[in-house]
């Protein structure tokens, strides 16, 4: 079974998140689900180099402010996925381009919870509501 090593953005603008809402996929329980955008870490980068190149490949906007959030490990039917999560901002909102998404919504942490998300998504959400109501 493939095992992945990712990094996700958990980029926040004011009070609120941007969630992004994956492609069609071969992998039903993950086709068309809400997500943190980012990607694969490539050999020699790390989950933090990673982050900020997939995020301007698949968004084309910037990001900057990384702050590691959490690491999540998740075992999907057809592969395991370690993923980095960072929260940070971006620079450039207003030339997002969904290069690798169907759309995107900017929510208030109390709106979170009404997407569908990736199951390996699910904790980051979860704790983002929590520490919003620490």
């Amino acid at each position: 079974m493939k095992h992945y090593f990712v990094s996700a953005a958990i980029i926040q603008v004011n009070d609120e998140i941007l969630c992004f809402q994956r492609g069609s996929s071969k992998f039903e329980y993950v086709s068309e689900k809400y997500e943190f955008p980012g990607g694969k870490i490539e050999e020699g980068e790390t989950p933090e180099i990673a982050l900020v190149r997939e995020i301007k490949e698949e968004l084309n906007v910037d990001i900057f402010g990384l702050e590691f959030f959490q690491t999540v490990d998740h075992q999907y039917p057809d592969f395991k996925i370690t993923m980095h999560a960072f929260k940070c901002f971006a620079s450039n909102l207003e030339e997002i381009q969904l290069n690798e998404h169907l759309n995107f919504l900017q929510l208030s942490l109390s709106k979170l919870l009404s997407l569908d998300w990736a199951a390996a998504d699910v904790p980051f959400v979860e704790k983002l509501i929590t520490e919003s109501n620490g």
